[in-house]
């Protein structure tokens, strides 16, 4: 019993930690405007360290789920630690995301399979899945799980996904936890169920404007429609 109190704490800490994190990108404001390419690059500035901190956020959550989701939380650590191996090389240079983008786009390196730009899209496509699937959860706590990752998933990871990333999460999406077990899950991350709601809506409301100043960044790099090789 201790232990589930101090599961669900924890869970708390990690749901309220990401609104956190969102919160101090918003208050940064991330000052992406269409402008020329060069000046563009200069004004853009998207802090590392935060946006990781909603990655991290990711694997949280689908730690609880169990391994249903195995494949898209090993993407999104290998992910992570690529862009955490980059900015160990220079701490103060890579502290910006963009920074990371503008070096392998000088070199024509950001299609290679391992770039950090590579790396950069597919989070942000997982944070997309993310904020899909727990606004459909936030309008219908009783909504079938299986359905809503299925929606969540053919919406924001599968236009993407080859033929082999779309077989192992079509299996992976059979396993995932009923709806009463997931709930449960999900809601120890609250209180209660209006305060979990509450909480949703607050994180997806401060994410979606971040992730559409994201994704005109990766349209100025022309890596908004690259697709899994």
């Amino acid at each position: 019993m201790k232990r589930r109190r101090e599961t669900e704490k924890q869970s708390s800490s990690e749901l309220r930690s990401a609104i956190e994190e969102l919160s101090l990108l918003d208050a940064m404001k991330l000052n992406h405007h269409p402008v020329v390419a060069d000046e563009q690059e200069n004004a853009t500035h998207l802090p590392l360290k935060p946006f990781l901190s909603l990655c991290n956020f990711i694997l949280h959550l689908l730690d609880k789920i169990g391994p249903t989701m195995a494949v898209l939380r090993q993407d999104i650590n290998r992910n992570i630690q690529r862009l955490e191996k980059m900015q160990e090389s220079d701490p103060k240079l890579y502290s910006n995301v963009v920074e990371m983008l503008k070096k392998e786009a000088s070199e024509g390196t950001s299609r290679k399979v391992t770039s950090c730009s590579k790396a950069f899209l597919w989070l942000t496509r997982s944070l997309d899945f993310t904020v899909n699937l727990l606004e459909l959860i936030e309008k219908d706590t009783g909504v079938d799980m299986e359905h809503a990752v299925e929606e969540a998933y053919e919406s924001t990871l599968k236009p993407w996904h080859g033929w082999i990333s779309s077989t192992a999460y079509r299996v992976a999406r059979k396993l995932v936890p009923d709806n009463k077990t997931m709930i449960e899950i999900l809601i120890s991350e609250s209180k209660d169920e209006e305060t979990f709601k509450d909480d949703i809506k607050t994180f997806t409301t401060l994410l979606i404007p971040l992730l559409d100043d994201i994704h005109a960044i990766l349209e100025t790099y022309r890596l908004d429609r690259l697709k899994a090789t």
